[in-house]
């Protein structure tokens, strides 16, 4: 199915193509290409206000996922019953907030991909509010992004490295 990604900012450069070369990557990795997912980058302002308006946390931030469907088990592929159920939901990527945050020796759209895998297991029910259910994001990062390496040469670290 699609994907539609979005640019809604003008504070960093971006370049959907590579973007959405490495998220269409993912999807096939983790066996979700048959739903639709929405990718929205914006900037500083506008994730803060997200992450104010549905978080309560009045600051920006680097992702933020919107599920299309709530209470999945940690790594459970949607079963749709419909055929406009066969979507994920959305990913919004503060891309101005990443490109701010890139140190000297990271590649901003390594950096994105690892972000945006972060944001693909969020709306597969992964979270990391506990130890446990930290460690099994982790892993799942972990092997999603050394999967991409294998066919891309990257070598890329989980975004949720360190958060426990």
């Amino acid at each position: 199915m699609s994907l539609v990604l979005r640019n809604l900012q003008r504070a960093v450069p971006l370049r959907r193509a590579p973007l959405r070369r490495q998220v269409q990557a993912l999807r096939g990795i983790l066996g979700v290409r048959e739903f639709d997912l929405g990718i929205i980058c914006v900037d500083n302002k506008r994730m803060q206000r997200i992450n104010r308006t549905y978080r309560g946390k009045d600051v920006p931030t680097d992702v933020l996922s919107f599920p299309f469907h709530e209470n999945l088990e940690a790594g459970e592929i949607p079963q749709p019953d419909f055929a406009d159920d066969y979507n994920l939901g959305d990913i919004f990527l503060g891309v101005e907030y990443i490109f701010q945050h890139c140190k000297e020796n990271e590649d901003y759209y390594d950096i994105l991909t690892v972000t945006a895998t972060h944001g693909l297991c969020h709306l597969l029910g992964f979270t990391h509010s506990t130890e446990a259910a930290w460690q099994k994001m982790y892993q799942k990062e972990k092997q999603v992004l050394e999967e991409l390496g294998r066919h891309t040469g990257a070598r890329l670290q989980p975004l949720s490295r360190g958060l426990f």
